[in-house]
């Protein structure tokens, strides 16, 4: 198992002093001793109350993990479960994460608390949509009525699947970008040069699977579009 591993502190003095830091990277590195995990990176997050909603170095652990296939390991649930837009960000990322304190929990624990999320919208939009109804009632029109037809005509629904998969590779070429550039700088420019670095830093194609020359040449033809 490949593991990303993200430690979090509340204030830059605890930043600073390594205060509830080694407690955090122990546990993550006792979890992965117990599954033969690899950890090949860490992130660490200094916040204060107030920038709760930043967390730059929590959105640069993800990307790491989803563009190497690794699964995102924080030390303890807690840390991150008091966001409820973080959690749907969450789950929505495609990344897989796990907390040292309760590995086997994870999956449907945070599937509980974005529902938890989920439900609270839900319960807004029956209420806007109960508020339309009755303005509708009172004999007042709602929306475009060539809305449909337009859509029909337009044919996009066999498309949908296909646009899909195009979007996602684009989104894991872009995600790539920032690597390719590093490389470059480094001098590494040549196809296989850049398949054999990216396959050293475990990165894997939108499909999971080892990069070759053709694949790096796709990813570059991708990205000049």
């Amino acid at each position: 198992m490949k593991i990303v591993s993200y430690c979090r502190v509340s204030t830059v003095r605890q930043g600073e002093s390594g205060l509830g830091l080694e407690a955090q990277r122990n546990a993550i590195r006792t979890y992965a001793a117990s599954c033969g995990g690899v950890i090949l990176e860490e992130f660490v997050e200094v916040e204060s109350g107030k920038a709760s909603k930043n967390r730059p170095k929590l959105l640069a652990a993800l990307h790491q993990a989803k563009i190497t296939g690794s699964v995102l390991v924080i030390a303890k649930l807690d840390r991150l479960s008091r966001n409820a837009a973080f959690l749907l960000t969450l789950r929505d990322s495609g990344v897989r994460f796990i907390a040292a304190d309760m590995p086997n929990a994870n999956d449907l624990t945070v599937g509980i608390m974005a529902l938890v999320a989920e439900q609270e919208r839900e319960a807004i939009s029956k209420r806007t949509k109960e508020a339309l109804k009755a303005y509708k009632d009172r004999g007042a029109k709602l929306g475009n009525p060539n809305g449909a037809a337009a859509l029909r005509r337009a044919g996009k629904g066999n498309e949908a699947g296909v646009r899909a998969i195009k979007e996602r590779a684009d989104s894991h070429a872009a995600d790539l970008r920032p690597v390719l550039a590093e490389l470059d700088a480094a001098g590494i420019n040549s196809l296989g040069g850049i398949a054999k670095a990216l396959n050293e830093r475990r990165i894997q194609t939108p499909r999971g699977k080892s990069w070759h020359k053709t694949s790096v040449s796709n990813l570059l033809a991708r990205l000049a579009v």
